[in-house]
């Protein structure tokens, strides 16, 4: 079973939250979690978390280099990761952006 939702985080900022996610049995098996910026030129990605490669995998985004090189994040199943991924983005938004506009 797959899912899809955007949540607004930050109606000032114009920080939505995007999670994708795919179960088997219960158990998470892929997932996205996107934390997108809306600008006055669209949308600009700021940070995803996500499990492509089958591990819990983290990639930066710059305003001049664009997508950063993947690192894990966390060590744990793809289900907990995807919560920790959730977590930190609606606790560090602010400085995750903070973080892309000065890159």
């Amino acid at each position: 079973m797959s899912a899809f939702y955007e949540i607004t985080i930050d109606h000032l900022l114009r920080a939505t939250l995007r999670v994708e996610f795919t179960t088997v049995a219960g158990s998470i098996c892929d997932y996205s979690i996107v934390l997108i910026l809306g600008t006055g030129d669209g949308v600009e990605t700021i940070r995803v978390y996500d499990a492509a490669h089958g591990f819990n995998e983290m990639h930066r985004y710059t305003r001049g280099g664009g997508k950063q090189a993947g690192v894990r994040f966390h060590p744990g199943t793809l289900g907990e990761g995807m919560r920790d991924a959730i977590a930190a983005i609606e606790d560090g938004y602010s400085e995750m952006i903070e973080g892309w506009r000065s890159r």
